[in-house]
């Protein structure tokens, strides 16, 4: 008896040693801030026009930019994200009724031709949470329409979705597909299993697929663009269009790569994707800065001054949760643990906004060669940071982190 006491003392010293790091981060106070910085963004904005959705605050600035949801405007789906995400956390029937509003301004998009992959992102953030905490079936019927809009920008020949139709000719780009697209395909997945075509999920395997073959280096970083022959369906050219050099790793891509991939083994269950993945996730670590936040591109060419991108840090953040469910105990818990030490410098006052803007986190950089959000407060970066602190709370409840849609 005195031998089962001990070992039940033993075990319970090594599950407290275990979950030592989790216990030290703060999640419930993460997400009371983020309600409160929710809740003052709603009352910067009235009187409330729905149609325009907080984009940035700039470095000098206080208050957001606001962008009216059109189809060009990417980000217009991160904003009702967020409040559907707050509403999850609170329960509190005005975010919940607000999220609504500001959800409904992005219907059109259902019924309009795709103008660009970012659909998954405009749609799927918005009316895919939506769904998942109403079951509103109007919300069901918009991200099924959407899914289908979408795959229509999918080449058969070259086996990936044409990213932006734009750059065809400006750029001479035949047919580009941009990592940040792997994002998208979250979108196709669900509508195959929820009353879309099935075709949908095979657009979706097949691009991650090609995507695997031909948009990363040898050493598992990535190319922001890959442009192909259309003729030919094969590789012209590795590219970057927001990173810093054609051959560096631009940190926000190797996210989308890493939150993309993690998507993929969670729909197909192919280990394939579940071993490149943890390469792609793998480099991306041993780059990191000491704070465990990248700076804009791991080959800036002014490290340790270059700008930092907390969004990249949040869209990783969020993935590693996920994908520390998929993985043996040692390789889970360091992802696991590398996703704390991130969320841990994105809730301290070095990345906090605090009183000095509505915002959730500073420091995201948009476009640096553009010279666009460069130390910003971007939608997005708030969108996976609030996602990543709901993802680790449930974790640590032991209810299930992947219930989807």
């Amino acid at each position: 008896m005195k031998k089962i006491i001990l070992g039940l003392v033993v075990l319970l010293f090594c599950a407290c040693s275990a979950n030592h790091s989790d216990n030290s981060f703060d999640v419930n106070g993460a997400l009371k801030y983020c309600s409160a910085q929710t809740n003052r963004t709603l009352k910067e904005l009235e009187p409330i026009d729905y149609t325009m959705m907080p984009r940035n605050i700039m470095d000098s600035l206080n208050t957001w930019s606001c962008r009216k949801a059109s189809k060009e405007e990417w980000t217009s789906g991160f904003w009702p994200g967020i409040l559907w995400y707050d509403y999850e956390a609170t329960k509190d029937p005005k975010i919940k009724a607000e999220a609504e509003k500001f959800t409904a301004s992005l219907g059109f998009l259902s019924k309009t031709p795709a103008y660009d992959h970012d659909l998954g992102f405009l749609v799927f953030c918005s009316y895919g949470n939506a769904y998942r905490l109403t079951k509103n079936p109007v919300y069901k019927k918009i991200i099924l329409d959407t899914a289908d809009s979408l795959a229509t920008l999918f080449n058969p020949k070259v086996g990936t979705i044409l990213s932006w139709p734009r750059e065809v000719k400006a750029r001479n780009w035949p047919h580009n597909t941009i990592m940040d697209n792997m994002i998208n395909l979250e979108m196709l997945f669900w509508a195959a299993k929820n009353g879309g075509d099935k075709r949908l999920y095979d657009i979706a395997v097949s691009h991650a697929n090609k995507t695997m073959k031909c948009q990363f280096r040898p050493d598992y970083s990535s190319y922001h663009v890959a442009v192909y022959d259309t003729v030919t369906g094969n590789l012209i050219k590795g590219v970057t269009h927001q990173g810093y050099a054609d051959n560096s790793m631009w940190a926000r891509g190797q996210a989308w790569a890493i939150y993309g991939f993690t998507v993929c083994y969670r729909e197909t269950k192919n280990p394939e994707y579940l071993s490149f993945v943890q390469k792609v996730t793998d480099i991306y670590l041993k780059g990191l800065p000491e704070d465990n936040v990248p700076y804009w591109d791991f080959s800036a060419p002014d490290i340790p001054k270059a700008p930092r991108d907390a969004s990249a840090a949040c869209v990783v953040a969020s993935a590693l949760l996920e994908l520390s469910t998929y993985l043996d105990k040692d390789k889970s818990e360091e992802y696991k643990d590398a996703a704390v030490k991130m969320l841990k410098s994105l809730s301290s006052p070095a990345y906090q906004c605090g009183d000095a803007k509505p915002a959730f986190l500073l420091h995201s950089t948009g476009h640096w060669p553009n010279g666009s959000e460069i130390d910003a407060s971007i939608i997005y970066a708030d969108y996976y940071y609030i996602e990543a602190l709901l993802r680790f709370k449930k974790l640590n409840e032991n209810k299930d982190i992947l219930e989807k849609l």
